[in-house]
């Protein structure tokens, strides 16, 4: 399994001021260092650094399970993430999810999982045919952390 964050050439469009999945201009402020996960390097954004918040929709085409909500990334050029657990799942909780090869949710996959068991719970999901690719979601706000690949 691995976990990848928001390709780097989307996240290089947002870091140069391109449009959101909004049609607005990422906001650009810097981060209180209250836990602002990058989706990108997949690491908190340190306090003072800059960092944008915009809407991002983690799918490749909109369609009704095509979920669009706040993220933030870091406003400089980072490098992307994806060895081993991410930095930014430091949250007691999350949910994570499966989604078919048509980009929709597959149901019976979402659950609320201890942060310490998403990886046997991603993998569980992975195993089944009809599981794709794995998100893994704020629980408290549903939020797109990362996706988990095979």
């Amino acid at each position: 399994m691995r976990f990848v964050g928001i390709p780097t050439d989307v996240v290089r469009a947002y870091q140069r001021g391109g449009p959101d999945a909004n049609g607005q201009t990422p906001e650009r402020v810097a981060s209180d260092g209250g836990g602002n996960p990058c989706r990108h390097c997949l690491r908190l954004i340190p306090m003072g650094a800059g960092m944008l918040i915009l809407a991002h929709r983690p799918f490749p085409a909109p369609q009704p399970y095509a979920e669009v909500g706040p993220i933030f990334l870091c406003a400089d050029e980072c490098e992307a993430g994806g060895e081993g657990m991410p930095e930014i799942l430091a949250s007691p909780d999350y949910i994570v999810r499966g989604y078919g090869a048509d980009d929709r949710i597959v149901y019976g996959t979402g659950a609320v999982v201890p942060t310490g068991r998403i990886l046997a719970e991603a993998e569980a999901r992975l195993a089944e045919g009809r599981v794709a690719y794995v998100h893994v979601r704020s629980a408290r706000n549903n939020c797109y952390q990362v996706r988990i690949d095979r």
